[in-house]
């Protein structure tokens, strides 16, 4: 039987991180999928977010693991973290500390506020994110560090702190939940989360790790890279080889654990919270994604524009009067009169429809059946464009559907709004479809008069020129 975590388990796990925390979907998916690959993650957002809380509940989903804390300041001293220094060892002229119960024997380990340790600790800890090795008197330890979550209001600008800014491989903004969840904040019960059934063990980390690798990187996944990486350099958004073999490792990850055996492109939903240097740049990764997915809601410009060209041209063709009836307008109207006149008031209103519905048919123009039939083909032909329009749009709906089916990781927002573009192409369609049904109807409910000429009426321009 294979230690891989089943997908089961892994949806479990994510109830039990998500349960009470409001608009987290993501950044529980990212970090429990960084503690399967072994990175480390940087929330960045204000106090009172949850980020701590988050960082106690992913412990929780790993058997074994020492989970460790701490708030840096300026005046954080290495001892705060790595452990007081041995007296027994330094009587035997050795440097080395007591790690027991600090951060090299942690498994989790949560720093908030974690930019603003001085350069000391900052330095210690690159070798011990990077290597995951520890300094200890003359020698270097293997520390047992699973994920480290750090915390922050804000990326660092100082230049000194972009070595260390780099370690945390996801990056993920954190906000306040909005307004459609404040009621529900408002309402949490206060309860401590259970920890869940089935922690990861240290074997399914390392069948996690081993899947990973026989991943392979398809062809759609390698052009989506390609060409992401031509957009951030043309934005001179410079990003290291490591970063990227780390970004794909990643991506590898989360299929292995979906049981997929190659990467396409919507594993790329992941590139945002890992290439994007702060909050500001996730967005138009994001959007970059889509576009590139084409989960971009079409708004049928063209088809929309044409479907009103016709709707003003029933409305027109149906307000011209009869070739004759400027003729005799005060004769018409004053038959309409007499017809009030004779009906009176008590009259339901039979009377006067029988001689108003004559005289209203005269007072309309008439037109060749010609004409009638090159507007019903007219009106035709654009809603079997409108129609194609929106087969497509379901086609592509139920083919990035089926594409979406069984991924674990990708955060359902997400797939949702990528879903949604399709469906509002739809259903925009649909709309217009409807809009051009009653067109039709109105061209062919126009009075037709055999003796006319027959003359080819031209398309109006709105809808010729799609």
């Amino acid at each position: 039987m294979s230690d891989l975590p089943s997908p089961e388990q892994l949806r479990a796990l994510l109830a039990t991180l998500e349960r009470g925390l409001l608009e987290r979907g993501t950044a529980v998916r990212l970090v429990l999928l960084a503690a399967l690959a072994r990175e480390h993650v940087l929330l960045i957002g204000p106090p009172g977010t949850a980020k701590s809380e988050l960082a106690r509940r992913l412990h929780r989903c790993l058997a074994g693991a020492r989970y460790f804390e701490r708030l840096l300041t300026r005046f954080s001293t290495p001892e705060e973290l790595f452990g007081p220094l041995s007296l027994k060892a330094l009587e035997d002229d050795r440097y080395e500390r007591l790690i027991d119960g600090y951060l090299p024997t942690a498994g989790i380990a949560f720093l908030d506020e974690v930019f603003k340790a001085n350069s000391a600790i900052l330095n210690a800890l690159l070798t011990l994110f990077n290597e995951r090795e520890f300094d200890q008197g003359t020698g270097r330890i293997a520390v047992p560090l699973i994920s480290v979550i750090g915390a922050s209001n804000e990326t660092p600008d100082d230049e000194s702190l972009l070595a260390f800014h780099d370690r945390f491989l996801v990056r993920v903004p954190v906000q306040p939940v909005g307004d459609a969840s404040f009621a529900a904040l408002l309402q949490l019960p206060s309860s401590v989360v259970e920890g869940p059934a089935r922690p990861l063990r240290p074997a399914q980390l390392q069948a996690t790790a081993a899947a990973a690798e026989r991943v392979a990187v398809g062809d759609a996944a390698l052009a989506a890279l390609g060409a992401l990486r031509q957009l951030l350099a043309a934005g001179r958004q410079p990003v290291s080889d490591r970063r990227w073999r780390q970004l794909v490792r990643l991506m590898r990850v989360a299929a292995a654990t979906e049981g997929r055996d190659a990467l396409d492109d919507i594993d790329l939903w992941l590139v945002p919270h890992v290439l994007g240097h702060d909050a500001d740049a996730v967005a138009p990764l994001v959007d970059w994604l889509a576009i590139r997915l084409g989960a971009v809601s079409d708004p049928l410009t063209g088809l929309e524009r044409a479907v009103q060209a016709f709707e003003r041209q029933l409305e027109i063709e149906l307000s011209l009067p009869a070739d004759d009836a400027m003729a005799e307008p005060n004769d018409a109207a004053g038959k309409l009169a007499l017809a009030r006149a004779i009906a009176g008031p008590e009259d339901a209103g039979g009377l006067l429809r029988i001689v108003a519905a004559p005289l209203e048919d005269r007072l309309r123009r008439r037109f060749s059946p010609l004409h009638v039939a090159t507007r019903l083909a007219q009106v035709d032909e654009l809603a079997a464009r409108v129609d194609g329009a929106r087969q497509a749009a379901a086609a592509a709906l139920a083919g990035l559907q089926a594409r979406l089916a069984g991924r674990l990781w990708l955060p359902p927002e997400r797939a949702a709004r990528w879903c949604a573009a399709h469906e509002a192409t739809r259903d925009t369609a649909t709309a217009l479809a409807a809009r051009l049904a009653a067109v039709r109807a109105g061209f062919a409910a126009l009075m037709v008069d055999e003796a006319l000429p027959p003359r080819v009426p031209a398309a109006p321009a709105a809808a010729a020129e799609t």
